[in-house]
């Protein structure tokens, strides 16, 4: 059956559209975009689409699955129900479930659970998932994996956790060169982030909260970046949160090196006043910037400094995050919430045109993985996103589809609801 959308706001940032429309779509594929289709065929389902949004579809860079090994958090099932319901067509799942994924068996056994998985309506297909692969054998992160072994079956390789050893480092900038995928670095010096909790700053000082230095993650770019100037070995710089950090991107990115960043969206939304909630929803890692790091994360990205926004989702149970702040592991959902309070905050207040939010949560995260996002032209697949950015909801267990609950945002009423996806 065909399907007419009337009169939608369609945002295509890989032509670099933002217009009123109509679109038909038949059998997965895009049949025509105009700015009326009066030619429909018969069996055509068609719906009026007067103020809302229809975008391609989400691509999330990074996020942690429960599943193998923690299905009390998050199941596989669960992760994709709420990805989809977040809007999102594509996800990249993190190497760090138990076990690891270091070989190629894991990777089988979750992409067969992902193709037995069925969608709980027809609006929501199951996103494509993708799997990043893990750069070391173990916790210590001292003995390489065998890339070559599992190399065709992952996205791209990381260990999602600090590499403190620049000589291992080094190697695997080496090693995975000739393999043309995604090798990503979250860069923190562990040495100098010692037990802190909170960006140094005088909210931290004032709230009595251990604090994390800035250094302890512009020391280790800058330590990366000299490497990737030794190999040239393309490098993608996970969870940017400092100023300084887009300074340092943008200055090796002005020297030509072959890096792209990303950040994640609280990261753009909030600061370190936020914690004096003390909500151990807020206990993140990387922690919270100070308002200026917050202010120079949202240029960074605006400039194309920050290439993508990614989404980090981390699920815990209740238990786990009912602790006091300082207790609480590091990580919050969001899947379900991103895209709805990114658009109310920096859209809606007119810091960010649609078109540059769509940017970074689309093609953008795609190109930092090698890869490529279909237009919404005709002949292209219907990898879409529809959202109605005036529908409100609350945020409570029965609204969620993800198992947790992780989240300062749990109880409020938000602005903006994906209402379907076509994957």
């Amino acid at each position: 059956m065909a399907e007419l959308l009337q009169q939608a706001r369609v945002i295509d940032p890989v032509s670099e559209t933002d217009q009123l429309a109509d679109v038909l779509i038949e059998n997965g594929e895009i049949i025509k975009v105009a700015a009326t289709i009066t030619e429909i065929p018969s069996d055509t389902q068609i719906r009026n689409c007067q103020g809302l949004i229809l975008g391609t579809g989400l691509i999330d860079l990074y996020s942690h699955s429960g599943e193998p090994g923690f299905e009390e958090r998050e199941t596989l099932n669960s992760l994709l129900q709420a990805a989809a319901h977040g809007g999102f067509t594509r996800i990249n799942i993190l190497p760090d479930t138990h076990p690891i994924i270091d070989n190629p068996a894991p990777v089988t056994q979750l992409q067969k659970i992902s193709q037995n998985i069925s969608t709980i309506s027809n609006l929501f297909p199951i996103p494509h998932l993708n799997i990043w692969g893990a750069i070391s054998q173990n916790i210590s992160a001292q003995q390489l994996n065998e890339f070559a072994d599992f190399a065709t079956e992952v996205i791209g390789f990381t260990d999602a956790k600090p590499l403190d050893n620049l000589a291992m480092v080094r190697r695997v900038l080496e090693y995975l060169q000739p393999f043309n995928k995604t090798v990503a670095f979250w860069a923190c010096n562990t040495q100098l982030r010692g037990n802190g909790i909170a960006r140094e700053g005088a909210d931290a000082l004032r709230l009595g909260l251990p604090f994390i230095p800035e250094s302890a993650e512009t020391s280790a770019i800058a330590a990366l970046l000299e490497l990737v100037a030794f190999s040239n070995t393309p490098v993608h710089i996970m969870r940017v949160s400092t100023a300084r950090s887009v300074e340092l991107i943008a200055s090796a990115k002005s020297r030509g090196l072959p890096i792209t960043a990303s950040t994640t969206w609280m990261h753009l939304l909030l600061d370190t006043k936020a914690l004096k909630s003390y909500n151990p929803s807020l206990r993140l890692d990387p922690p919270l910037g100070n308002k200026s790091d917050m202010k120079a994360l949202r240029k960074g990205v605006q400039e194309g400094i920050i290439d993508a926004i990614a989404i980090d989702h981390t699920a815990y149970t209740y238990e786990e995050k009912t602790v006091a702040f300082a207790d609480a592991p590091p990580g919050a959902i969001g899947y379900e919430l991103a895209l709805s309070l990114l658009w109310q905050n920096l859209v809606e207040t007119g810091e960010f045109t649609p078109l540059e939010l769509w940017r970074l949560l689309s093609n953008r995260p795609a190109e930092c993985l090698q890869q490529k996002v279909s237009k919404i032209a005709p002949n292209h697949k219907s990898e879409l996103t529809l959202f109605d950015p005036q529908q409100t909801w609350t945020v409570k267990q029965t609204n969620l589809h993800t198992l947790s609950a992780n989240t300062p945002w749990y109880g409020q009423q938000l602005k903006g609801k994906v209402i379907q996806t076509w994957c």
